[in-house]
């Protein structure tokens, strides 16, 4: 066959319109599709956060927060478990937050990092709540080894993180930018700050994961206030069940299993509870005291 048959035959197969049933044929199938009856939320004209009003009436803040909107609305897995977890983990996190001196808003830094997910890891390998790399939560006092991983810990981890963001507070003095250096780093955002003579994050020309993270924090301040508005009902959410005790060691635990049995629990509730036990022992040979939750039977 000649070349310009060919050429010929084919602009009259892309110039065919589509058969109507086609394009009919798509639209019955998705009729169900959530997104045609819940439009992502249009943008506020503010969000307060950490004691800050944030407005997006400048085209490209209104534009910044506007995608995260929509991303938030469609993202329809990780939302809606964010929305069922949240009363379990903010009703841990919260308290020690406020007593940190941090503000209670930097719960949504947490959420933007981790979906709430305290078993959580990055493929860089950040962990936890917190997604604390292994030399950061060190720096910052957390235990990290094979059979002890406190990045895992709620409440160490929290602890951790409020040293960070308090720090981070007294060198900028504007949480949306220790926000920020928690995502780009201290460094990062001290050069840039410098360089660009500015005195905010928010005023900076940053990397889009980084310019993002920040308008992802409010979004998820304004999400977990008005889930309706995303189109969200969740009436079962995760409970937070209180311990039963809290048993304190400093010698050495050679059968997690064993130890779950002889309180009154099993090695999965356990594991569950104290996610920072990373083995099935506990060697302990610098004898260290520990914090061991007990669970109830229907942790």
């Amino acid at each position: 066959m000649n070349k310009p048959l060919v050429f010929f035959l084919l602009a009259c197969c892309l110039a065919a319109p589509v058969p109507a049933c086609a394009q009919v044929s798509y639209f019955q199938e998705n009729t169900e599709d959530p997104a045609l009856h819940f439009p992502a939320p249009r943008v506020p004209a503010f969000v307060e956060f950490a004691g800050q009003t944030y407005r997006f009436d400048r085209p490209d803040l209104y534009e910044r927060m506007d995608r995260e909107l929509i991303a938030f609305t469609y993202s329809h897995t990780n939302s809606i478990l964010m929305l069922k977890r949240a009363e379990r983990i903010f009703r841990q996190v919260v308290p020690i937050l406020q007593k940190n001196g941090v503000p209670e808003d930097l719960k949504y830094l947490m959420a933007i990092e981790s979906n709430l997910d305290p078993k959580a890891v990055s493929t860089a390998g950040a962990a936890g709540l917190w997604q604390f790399m292994k030399a950061t939560g060190r720096g910052y006092g957390l235990e990290v080894a094979d059979e002890v991983d406190e990045r895992y810990n709620i409440e160490k981890a929290t602890v951790a993180a409020c040293k960070y963001l308090k720090e981070a507070y007294a060198k900028y003095g504007d949480w949306m930018t220790v926000a920020a250096s928690y995502n780009a780093g201290q460094g990062g955002i001290s050069k840039r700050l410098t360089d660009q003579k500015q005195k905010k994050a928010m005023d900076l020309f940053l990397p889009t994961e980084t310019s993002r993270y920040m308008f992802r924090i409010l979004t998820a301040k304004y999400f977990f206030e008005n889930p309706e508005e995303f189109g969200f009902q969740v009436t079962d959410s995760y409970p937070y069940l209180e311990p039963k005790e809290t048993v304190t060691v400093s010698e050495a635990i050679p059968s997690l299993t064993d130890f779950a049995i002889e309180h009154g629990t099993t090695y999965f509730f356990l594991k569950e509870a104290n996610l920072w036990l990373r083995s099935d022992k506990l060697t302990n040979k610098a004898a260290k005291t520990y914090q061991i939750i007990i669970p109830t039977s229907e942790y």
